[in-house]
């Protein structure tokens, strides 16, 4: 099951690791015949930009876990296309073995998770970080995660769970918001403040327990804290008793790439027993992984 957040609200759903077209920079829309167009679509950008190809991703995105197999009535409804529009994808992913058929019914085959996967490969520390990532969990007991930032969510790229700390399930491709979890304050810190602000003004800052900073200065203020020490810590702001440590993954040229994480039980360990146990060991852990990648690349 993989975790979509959406709206302020998480929910479980599966779906492969593809995109829909940049929210913080709509396009405008094209008027005509709603039935010809797709509502998510903006309406041809730009001259680089290929509609029919947005299309066949928005069928793709039209399967999850609530609706593992449709009609083509199902599909064309849910991707505001024509029947014929849909049909015509549908059969071109059909022929490509994205998409099978069983009656009226079609389904996404395994082959789907060839898009997704294709960009965890490409990740220069996918296949590094994680025998380091295995070795930390061991030496702290506890969860280790790491994550990569898109807008203004956190992408799970890498997990070695140990105990269930949350009450949700968490796997490769789950989201989560950025600005509530210790992997988002550090990936936030990377940007500049013209960005910065225009990420965390881009969605609603919920409040999903009585801890959760949804200032948005004092959120810049706990992101130039984090940005200055190098890690970020998260007491119970995404869940209640979740607390997360997080620190960066860094490239060859000391960009950061990507953020790990420990998280803990506030039942088992307080916000300040993470920092003086935990924070060493993370911190030579990232530090090792971003070793690693700078040889690789």
């Amino acid at each position: 099951m993989r975790l979509r957040y959406r709206h302020g609200f998480l929910t479980r759903r599966l779906k492969p690791l593809i995109r829909r077209p940049d929210a913080m920079n709509p396009a405008s829309r094209a008027t005509p015949d709603p039935s010809d167009e797709q509502p998510e679509i903006p309406e041809k950008p730009g001259d680089s930009y290929v509609q029919s190809f947005a299309r066949g991703l928005s069928v793709i995105r039209a399967f999850n876990a609530e609706h593992p197999e449709q009609t083509l009535t199902d599909v064309a409804a849910a991707t505001g296309l024509t029947r014929a529009g849909a049909r015509r994808i549908l059969l071109t992913l059909q022929t490509l073995g994205y998409v099978e058929a069983e009656g009226r019914l079609f389904r996404l085959t395994p082959k789907i998770l060839d898009l997704g996967f294709a960009y965890l490969t490409s990740m220069p520390f996918w296949n590094l970080a994680e025998p380091v990532m295995e070795a930390l969990s061991a030496e702290v007991h506890e969860s280790c995660s790491a994550a990569v930032l898109d807008r203004t969510e956190i992408v799970y790229v890498l997990r070695v769970p140990t105990h269930k700390i949350m009450t949700i399930n968490l796997s490769i491709g789950s989201r989560l918001p950025a600005y509530c979890t210790s992997m988002g304050r550090v990936l936030l810190a990377t940007l500049d403040e013209a960005t910065l602000d225009a990420t965390l003004g881009a969605a609603p800052l919920y409040a999903h327990t009585p801890r959760t900073v949804t200032d948005k200065d004092e959120l810049k203020k706990i992101i130039a804290q984090v940005r200055q020490q190098g890690w970020a810590i998260v007491d119970q702001e995404l869940e209640g008793g979740l607390i997360s440590i997080s620190a960066p993954i860094r490239n060859r040229q000391g960009r950061v790439i990507a953020a790990m994480n420990i998280s803990g039980n506030a039942q088992r360990t307080s916000a300040k027993q993470m920092v003086k146990a935990f924070l060493d060991p993370l911190l030579q852990a990232a530090q090792r992984v971003s070793e690693m990648v700078a040889l690789r690349t």
